[in-house]
């Protein structure tokens, strides 16, 4: 039986400015290094250390050459937040690019896009 999502992994283009995205705009913390064959390395990043699900970024050229099978396409996550009209002002006031915050009977959703233009959204619940 599943009990939780553990992690997501999340492919991209230039693993760098992606965990520096994810930890230094964002407030993530770089939960463990790994070192790969060639050279590449997988880099996981959560929320907080004692987050339940974290973030593994993978250069998708390392998954286009030993998994080939895999879809490179970005997962679709939505985050929660307890203060989301403080979060969207600190995003703004960081330079990442926020959508428009809307309001729905469940609470109030924006999405933010990475450096590479991959969207992501933050919730919150009513």
């Amino acid at each position: 039986m599943i009990k939780a999502l553990g992690q997501v992994m999340l492919y991209v283009e230039d693993q760098e400015q992606s965990v520096k995205f994810w930890t230094d705009k964002l407030g993530f913390t770089v939960i463990s290094t790994d070192e790969l064959m060639e050279g590449y390395r997988s880099v996981e990043v959560a929320a907080g250390k004692n987050s339940e699900t974290s973030i593994v970024i993978f250069d998708k050229a390392f998954i286009k050459k030993y998994s080939p099978e895999l879809n490179l396409g970005t997962p679709s996550l939505m985050f929660k937040a307890d203060n989301i009209d403080e979060l969207y002002e600190e995003y703004q006031k960081k330079g990442i690019n926020v959508g428009e915050k809307s309001e729905y009977p469940f609470g109030k959703v924006f999405n933010f896009s990475d450096d590479e233009g991959n969207y992501f959204a933050v919730s919150n619940e009513a």
